[in-house]
């Protein structure tokens, strides 16, 4: 799989979001679009566990991401799996993401 640095994160992927499939466990995750051969990230977040294969699609702000990417052909998925660290050290990535990037979809949480 290849990957993708976020800050001096390492995250897996990007892959098309319609290509994703659980599980998914304790990871910090960002939603990009991509423009020609840029990715740009328009959401980020943390997921402690999800077996639901519609976890993206059913997200309140899967709207805003298909507006950033344009269609669902061009809305990637990263992830960092953190396993062995704390809920609290996740969102402490993930807080230094959303500082770092202010990423459109997450206009609420910064």
């Amino acid at each position: 799989m290849s990957s993708i640095q976020i800050l001096h994160y390492e995250f897996l992927g990007p892959i098309p979001l319609r290509e994703w499939g659980p599980p998914m466990e304790k990871v910090v995750y960002v939603i990009l679009s991509r423009k020609k051969d840029q990715f740009h990230i328009v959401y980020a977040d943390t997921c402690e566990s999800t077996m639901d294969v519609s976890f993206f699609v059913d997200n309140d702000l899967f709207s805003c991401w298909m507006r950033q990417s344009g269609s669902e052909n061009d809305t990637y998925l990263a992830i960092l799996p953190m396993f062995d660290v704390s809920a609290d050290e996740r969102r402490y990535v993930l807080d230094k993401i959303l500082r770092s990037t202010k990423p459109p979809c997450n206009k609420n949480t910064i």
